[in-house]
This record gives C-alpha cells, structure tokens and sequence, in this order.
C-alpha cells in the first residue's frame, strides 16, 4: 500500500502557474513552460507568458499563431421584427 506522504510534491515549494482561457483564441500559460505532444516530443518556451493553440489552425502548433482570426466565425442572422398577431378586420 503506497501513501502520499511517501511521494515528493513537484510542485512544492512553487507558486502556481497562472493559466486563462480566451473565448474563440488560445490559452494563456504563464512560462517558461514544457508541453509534452500527443507523439511524446516536447516543445519549450523560455517566454513570461505562452498562448498555446486551441484550434489546431496554427502553423506553429502547439504554440498559437492568431490563426484563428482568419476563420472568423458565421455570425447569427440579425433578428427580424416579430410575426404580427393578425388584426380583427370588421367589416
């Protein structure tokens, strides 16, 4: 039986990473920061502040290119006044 006092804590001893998510654009990662892809190679970035990709458009993926931008997307038709009630017509 294996207990948590008898694993190290890596993040011990460490603030937090401080990561935003941006509507419709990339995730902020405060760096410097390791990403490890899905085929198990690792991409680095020594910068303050990282916005990875969440749309798999950028040419740089994993890192963010503003690829998204381009693809903007289809907006909603503008509403149209309401259908009328049809009115009595005496006659």
């Amino acid at each position: 039986m294996s207990t948590d006092a008898a694993r190290p804590d890596p993040a011990k001893g460490r603030d937090p990473r401080r990561v935003r998510i941006i509507p419709g654009g990339p995730v902020l990662v405060e760096g410097p920061v390791e990403i490890v892809l899905d085929d198990g190679t690792t991409a680095t970035s020594d910068r303050f502040l990282v916005a990875l990709c969440a749309c798999r458009r950028s040419r740089a993926y994993p890192f963010c290119d503003t690829s998204h931008r381009r693809h903007a997307r289809p907006t909603p038709p503008a509403n149209k006044a309401p259908p009328t009630a049809p009115r009595d017509n005496p006659q």
